[in-house]
């Protein structure tokens, strides 16, 4: 069984509709997908629709965007109540950071000489979801600026850069309490990779399994082999779930296919055991597992 559990569509950073998606994991051969839009479950039932037309199990699942030292983590929400109060109002206060900090980063690019304008992201962003920094760089990109999204975040939107502006983000062990209380389990995303190496020691996985986290994705290509072997390591010490996916972005990121990195099917055994569990001692009414036909 061929199992991605990490992927973006439209609906926040990724570049493919959510029905295009599962239609394109379906084509890649995956057994099972996870939809992990940024902060929304806002595809959810687009994806269920369209994951039982085509026969794929679906996870349905979230990328909570947080924060540990100052420094940005993602944390995958995996059948989370997305309605729970807490949760649904913290989601709804880290859209709002994002969608509040557009001006001010339209304003300082138009300073260091990149004119874009709220029109040119608003023609690349797709109804529903909330514009962001890879919006910006994909109206950078559309205006000929940049080459493409890597170019636009290295040289403009990364911290540093002429175009960056912090926003608002829990911290990641808030988060993870979060996502346990709403019935979810928690799973640190790509923990070797992007700066997250960096303050993601093993003295934090450890506080933050004792908070709740459920698992690790190890199998990422962010992560090289020694990193692998040290997140899976870890995992096994603490009996943490251990995921692998794709990350998949559409055109939005490379390197990053359908189906370049999987799940073992006995890991995601576990982590549907973990989210019954946690459904059951939330209380809450949490979405079930498509299993693929």
């Amino acid at each position: 069984m061929r199992i991605d559990l990490h992927t973006h569509s439209t609906r926040s950073d990724g570049t493919v509709p959510v029905a295009d998606l599962v239609a394109q994991a379906a084509a890649a051969g995956l057994d099972v997908v996870g939809l992990t839009d940024h902060d929304t479950a806002s595809g959810w039932d687009e994806a269920l629709e369209a994951a039982s037309r085509h026969g794929v199990g679906l996870v349905r699942g979230m990328e909570v965007s947080t924060q540990e030292q100052h420094r940005s983590v993602h944390l995958l929400a995996y059948l989370p109540d997305p309605d729970e109060p807490a949760l649904a109002a913290e989601l709804e206060r880290i859209r709002g950071g994002r969608d509040g900090r557009l001006p001010q980063m339209l304003e300082q690019l138009a300073g260091a000489g990149y004119p874009v304008t709220a029109d040119d992201v608003a023609a690349v962003t797709a109804p529903g979801a909330v514009p962001g920094r890879p919006h910006v760089a994909d109206a950078l990109v559309a205006r000929g600026m940049v080459a493409d999204r890597d170019q636009a975040f290295a040289e403009l939107l990364d911290s540093g850069r002429p175009g960056y502006v912090g926003r608002y983000a829990p911290s990641v062990e808030d988060a993870v309490r979060l996502v346990v209380r709403a019935g979810g389990v928690p799973v640190l995303a790509h923990p070797g990779g992007r700066g997250g190496g960096d303050v993601l020691t093993d003295e934090v996985v450890h506080r933050l399994a004792g908070a709740g986290l459920g698992g690790l994705e190890v199998d990422h290509q962010d992560h090289d082999a020694a990193t692998r072997d040290r997140l899976r390591a870890l995992a096994d010490a603490l009996d943490l779930v251990v995921t692998g996916s794709s990350d998949f972005h559409g055109t939005g990121k490379k390197d990053h296919e359908l189906g370049c990195n999987l799940t073992d099917p006995a890991e995601l055994e576990r982590l549907l055991a973990r989210a019954a569990r946690s459904a059951a001692a939330a209380g809450r009414e949490t979405p079930a597992y498509l299993e693929p036909r």
